[in-house]
């Protein structure tokens, strides 16, 4: 076999599509595979690496550059062989199609191409090759085993051997890696400026614009380079009205979507995707998320047509406006979901109007972001906005009342009562002279709220039942339902449960009757409280599990750390045998709640303590231990699931579930508690220093006596014993 491929060249992260190439490149009947990819991708390494590993499959190999017109000379007399046709780009791409129709001749030529877009050609099998996973992209993955910082990490070890990768700077390694979007080729670029610039300090140079990075070997091709030739040979051919939706395009932050970017499907996007120019990274209830990627989109928004800026900031601020009206409705999960998936570019928006001192648009665009902020847990950086715009000129009193009440809600949701109670004192004060009654019966709704938090109870009672009173007058039904709930927990803090159940369940149907979601949740779960008060687990649990949903359809952040662990209390008071998952949620909560930058009441923290105190005495270390770092891997979305996922206990009586526990033998009753507690064959076998074998058998047994199908049912009937 002969074959001319190069010097090897070191592969991280593409063993996957090593293997997939060389599967296709190996079936009966595949006479041409095309590797596609955008330039830099590290298409030629991936090509070469796949065919020095194919053995004797064929009986010669060939890497010829697409700039020439290859014509296999000589064929063996046994054999196939397979044609490396590497760059099949601009210019050539033609005479490259051309020269693989004239090879279909011979049907013992195998021909491997590489190329920004495919050929065109009858036959032809294409293998997208898309960058390197970025960290962020997995649910409690480490930094080190994602391919692009394992790239990267490993070149600036060939540039700086003193460099390693740490807790101090994997931060901003992986921030270098995300902004690179794990181009290969960016990332190589990026580790040589190590010698430089250390890694929080390239990050923050490459925020502005990621074509500053140069510097690639001398015996490269020009593109490889620098990330600005690669850029300018990446849009080669465009025609003009493409290179001007490209312009347009790079001004959104990546992953907006083609609604908001007012485009149809049809809308000259083909010819962008099929280069690469323009990629899908993720989809949102069926519409495509799009980004145009990096050095691209640095190179082209520097070229953006003259007021591009400006459009994208007045796109998204009326998108803000438009959807304000439906997010405490019927759409509220879906608008809520757009705004978290658009949330990059209303910020870029919103940054742009402040730039340009907009005051007034930029203040109307933060205030129509309270919820979808509050939902999301951009607390700090809703705090942060209402003050700099504040503080930026000239505004309209009624916009600096309005913008000091959203900055107290902020305050409050951080966890910092006091601080809440003076903004939203200043936004009464402020209102006062403006003499909107409805603004100022909010801010006195926000207000009571605020001194409920910070122990008041009878000034926030006070300040509540006029709020309340002002709002029902009105007929500003949500305000009123959100005053019910906050003057219902005064109540039940100074011991009247009666009235304050009468005025959360009329609350509650407020917000069943509007769908607002997120209201409603709160409602259940003040009434959880109250059912929990009056040992009524089991109502508590519903409507704990309720709210769960709720949030889980609005992708809440927020208050989703203080339900999981309102539900991991319940689940220690009312089924002791689902301790290894309580341990689960309350580790996720506390890391959730770090992410938005929350404080947690000392009360509040008092009880999750004790909570974890007592799991830690009631379970061996290592099953804490690992049920702990179990949970502190959570996204919100799988620590919704392991919530809702625990078994609901059944309404069988005491004398029931009795029976059901002697049904077993003594050995089986310690194997159902310990599957109840989450372990495994294994963990169970080594606790009760028998055979894994046997426990297998002990489970089917159990099963069969207690007429469950499953571990979980299993768990459930234990619950019941009390």
């Amino acid at each position: 076999m002969s074959v001319a491929l190069g010097p090897d060249t070191e592969l991280i992260g593409r063993a996957r599509e090593t293997a997939a190439l060389r599967e296709r490149l190996l079936s009966p009947g595949v006479r041409l595979v095309t590797l596609t990819g955008r330039a830099g991708v590290g298409k030629t390494r991936l090509a070469r690496e796949a065919v020095r590993g194919l053995g004797d499959a064929f009986a010669r190999v060939e890497v010829v550059d697409a700039g020439t017109l290859p014509a296999p000379a000589g064929l063996p007399a046994d054999g196939r062989v397979l044609l490396v046709l590497d760059g099949c780009d601009h210019d050539v791409r033609g005479p490259a199609a051309d020269a693989v129709v004239a090879l279909a001749a011979e049907p013992r030529v195998v021909v491997l191409a590489t190329a920004v877009e495919p050929l065109g050609v009858y036959g032809e099998q294409l293998l997208p090759l898309g960058p390197l996973a970025v960290p962020g992209e997995g649910d409690g993955e480490e930094p080190h085993s994602v391919a692009s910082v394992e790239l990267f990490a490993r070149r600036a070890r060939d540039a700086d051997p003193s460099f390693a990768l740490t807790l101090e700077n994997s931060a901003a390694v992986a921030e270098i890696c995300t902004l690179l979007g794990g181009l290969p080729l960016a990332l190589e670029l990026a580790a040589l400026r190590l010698r430089l610039l250390p890694p929080h300090l390239l990050a923050a140079r490459l925020r502005g614009r990621t074509t500053v990075l140069a510097g690639g070997p001398v015996n490269a091709p020009a593109r490889h380079r620098s990330l600005t030739a690669l850029a300018e040979w990446s849009c080669l051919g465009l025609e003009p009205a493409a290179l001007a939706l490209l312009g347009r395009l790079a001004v959104y932050e990546p992953g907006f979507g083609l609604a908001a970017a007012g485009l149809d499907e049809e809308e000259g996007l083909e010819p962008l995707m099929d280069r690469g120019l323009l990629t899908v990274v993720g989809e949102e209830r069926g519409e495509l998320r799009l980004a145009v990627p990096e050095p691209v989109r640095s190179h082209a928004r520097a070229r953006a047509p003259e007021g591009a800026a400006d459009a994208h900031a007045e796109r998204y601020r009326r998108l803000v406006a438009a959807a304000l009206p439906g997010l405490a409705g019927t759409g509220q999960d879906r608008l809520l979901r757009e705004a978290a998936a658009e949330s990059a570019n209303v910020l870029a928006a919103l940054r742009h109007l402040h730039e340009r001192g907009d005051g007034e648009a930029a203040a109307a665009t933060v205030l129509g972001c309270r919820l979808p902020w509050l939902a999301q847990g951009r607390l700090r950086e809703g705090l942060e906005w209402c003050d700099t715009v504040a503080d930026a000129g000239p505004l309209p009193e009624a916009s600096r009342a309005r913008l000091a009440d959203l900055s107290g809600v902020f305050a409050l949701a951080l966890g910092d009562p006091q601080e809440a109670v003076r903004r939203h004192r200043r936004a009464l004060a402020l209102g006062k002279s403006v003499g909107d009654r409805r603004q100022n019966a909010l801010a006195s709704l926000r207000l009571g709220a605020a001194l409920l938090g910070s122990g008041d109870t009878a000034g926030a009672r006070s300040v509540l039942v006029t709020a309340h009173s002002a709002l029902s007058t009105m007929g500003v039904t949500g305000a009123t339902a959100e005053a019910a709930v906050s003057l219902a927990a005064a109540l039940h803090a100074e011991g009247d449960r009666r009235k304050a159940r009468d005025m959360l369940l009329r609350a509650e149907e407020t917000f069943r009757r509007s769908r607002d979601g997120r209201g409603l949740a709160g409602a259940l779960r003040a009434l959880a409280a109250l059912d929990l008060e009056g040992d009524e687990p089991e109502p508590a649990e519903t409507a704990l599990r309720e709210a769960l949903r709720l949030y889980e359809t609005i992708d809440e952040r927020t208050e989703l750390p203080g339900l999981l662990e309102e539900f991991a209390l319940l689940l220690l008071r009312s089924q002791p045998a689902q301790r290894p998952r309580a341990v689960r949620l309350l580790a996720a909560a506390d890391v959730l709640r770090q992410r938005t930058g929350a404080e947690v009441p000392q009360e509040w923290r008092s009880q999750a303590e004790r909570a974890r105190t007592e799991l830690g005495a009631r379970l061996d270390w290592p099953d804490f231990a690992t049920a702990w770092a179990e949970g502190v891997r959570m996204s919100a979305p799988t620590a919704v699931a392991e919530a809702l996922s625990s078994p609901v206990p059944s309404r069988r009586t005491a004398a029931g579930a009795a029976a059901e526990a002697q049904s077993l033998t003594p050995r089986q009753a310690q194997v159902a508690l310990l599957v109840a507690e989450g372990l495994t064959n294994r963990h169970i076998a080594a606790r009760l220093d028998i055979s894994e074998w046997t426990v297998v058998n002990h489970v089917r047994q159990v099963m069969r006596r207690l007429g469950c199908t499953s571990r979980v049912q299993v768990a459930g009937a234990v619950g019941r014993w009390g």
